[in-house]
């Protein structure tokens, strides 16, 4: 069985089982390793990713439940000599420490702006209070969107 996906703005064909979760199918069939296996429960948010306008846990998401959709993963936001606005905000504000999260809180705040381009303070903090960072870097992450919401103008 396969199964059609919109990734990062490409038709795209997987023929992983069904019930493979798409962190999986992203890693492995396609090649894609910017969502990272954090907890596997949906606890922790590394795995995050944007389907259909929504951030999803994709450590949670079969393939199964995709076919059709649109999915997003970090690898759509820029590049390292390109970064996108929200990729180079975090840049800007030294909001990854070890990194094992930043693919996740990018994809959970490009989800946000996408849908709220100035959201506010408490908007961003309920939006983002899914993914940890257990480095603690949590208030430059929030002063990296808060600079993209406000047009570069940290």
């Amino acid at each position: 069985m396969t199964t059609n996906l919109k990734l990062n703005g490409r038709a795209t064909r997987f023929s992983s089982d069904p019930d493979t979760p798409l962190l999986y199918v992203l890693r492995n069939e396609g090649r894609l390793n910017g969502a990272k296996f954090g907890c596997g429960m949906g606890q922790c948010g590394a795995c995050t990713v944007i389907v259909d306008g929504e951030a999803v846990f994709s450590c949670l998401a079969p393939l199964a439940t995709l076919e059709g959709r649109s999915v997003r993963t970090v690898e759509s936001l820029g590049t390292a000599t390109a970064p996108g606005p929200l990729q180079a905000a975090f840049i800007r504000h030294q909001a990854a420490q070890c990194g094992y999260c930043i693919a996740g809180m990018l994809m959970r705040a490009q989800a946000l702006l996408d849908r709220i381009p100035q959201p506010t303070d408490q908007q961003i903090r309920e939006h983002m209070e899914p993914n940890l960072c257990r480095c603690g870097t949590h208030t430059r992450i929030f002063a990296a969107i808060k600079d993209v919401a406000n047009g570069g103008n940290p």
